[in-house]
């Protein structure tokens, strides 16, 4: 089964996050792994729980 990030997509556009940037730097990713999310590619467990933490949610809610 693949793992898809599409649903992260819905959660920049809550008010707080309108731009993928908001939440690169509110989540303290890097450019890479930005891009590694848009390629629905493997990132750590670190990375989705940094993202979790930024956006309030659960792994669930954003794969």
């Amino acid at each position: 089964m693949a793992v898809t990030y599409k649903k992260t997509v819905a959660y920049f556009t809550r008010p707080r996050y309108e731009k993928k940037k908001d939440l690169q730097e509110n989540a303290e990713l890097t450019k890479y792994t930005m891009r590694k999310l848009g390629n629905d590619e493997a990132v750590t467990t670190d990375t989705l729980a940094k993202i979790c933490r930024a956006l309030n949610c659960t792994v669930d809610d954003i794969m």
